[in-house]
């Protein structure tokens, strides 16, 4: 199979010419890699995918094919990850959980065009379904899932048109995102890029309704960054508050990609577009390159760019 063999290849560290291969390319053109890891927390991924692979082996189901991709992701072996779903979606043809998970990944690559084909696929196939709890595969501090396939595939499909700057397109899909939101964590993460999509779109009415909808009482357990997001957007803080994170704590780097985006929006809304530039460069200088806001600080960049010269 060719997912078994891309995978093999990655994980026996003897393919030398594979491992010096860019796993993604920015939207500008510069190469990412695999990140450099302790030896612990690379011996806990490689047990991850060697479990993942192996229950594959013996069982190709729709779950296996689905965590053996997750795997390979989460290691950044994101062409292997899109390979895996890709073969899986030929023997499970109407596998929206397929399509949700290769829809990540084409967006963690920067082929959003393809995510947004994976998406709205997902979304027709599950249409008329019952909301189905998705399984964490980097649980939370309190082990429960809080999130469900639907879920994912209206706020993926969302992120890929707002990558795009299709804000219209955008703001449907999270329209039908919020629509499915069970908890505050989820809403919280909605409401995000929904005040960000409306303020992109010029709609200060709107994007002032959505702050509304946050209060100081809501439950957080996963979505922090987005949450300190609001809370800044609401006037709760202040935008250097985001950017004072612990270097050593171990969400840094996706707090400085997280927030930093934030802040920089936070700059752009206010007129500041150098203090917008230098905070969106703070974060595409970060390590983590298939964060959401590491890719949408790109986008930024690109565009803000192109309008100076």
């Amino acid at each position: 199979m060719l997912a078994l063999t891309l995978a093999a290849c990655s994980k026996q560290g003897v393919d030398t010419e594979a491992q010096d291969q860019p796993v993604a390319v920015s939207l500008t053109g510069k190469e990412f890699y695999e990140p450099q890891r302790s030896a612990e927390q690379q011996a806990r991924l490689d047990s991850l995918v060697s479990v993942a692979r192996t229950n594959f082996e013996n069982d190709p189901s729709e779950e296996n094919y689905i965590w053996y991709g997750r795997r390979e992701g989460y290691l950044m072996h994101l062409h292997e990850a899109i390979a895996i779903f890709s073969e899986g979606l030929e023997k499970y043809p109407d596998s929206y959980r397929l399509y949700r998970h290769r829809g990540h990944r084409y967006i963690s690559v920067r082929k959003f065009d393809n995510a947004i084909a994976d998406f709205e696929m997902a979304a027709k196939l599950m249409e008329g379904k019952p909301l189905e709890v998705e399984p964490d595969g980097q649980p939370n501090k309190l082990n429960q899932p809080l999130s469900t396939t639907q879920f994912n595939v209206w706020y993926h499909l969302g992120l890929a048109h707002y990558l795009k700057k299709d804000f219209a397109k955008a703001e449907e899909a999270y329209l039908k995102c919020l629509a499915v939101c069970e908890n505050d964590d989820s809403k919280i993460a909605v409401l995000d890029w929904l005040y960000m999509t409306y303020r992109r779109q010029a709609n200060l009415v709107r994007a002032n309704e959505i702050l509304a909808m946050v209060t100081d009482s809501m439950t957080v357990i996963e979505n922090d960054s987005y949450y300190q997001r609001l809370r800044m957007y609401k006037g709760w803080l202040k935008p250097e508050d985001l950017l004072q994170a612990d270097s050593t704590s171990e969400d840094y780097d996706l707090n400085i990609a997280t927030q930093g985006y934030g802040v920089g929006n936070w700059y752009l809304y206010n007129g500041d577009s150098t203090k917008a530039i230098n905070t969106f460069e703070q974060v595409v200088d970060g390590k983590l390159f298939a964060a959401f806001g590491f890719i949408a600080a790109e986008a930024e960049l690109i565009e803000l760019t192109q309008n100076e010269n």
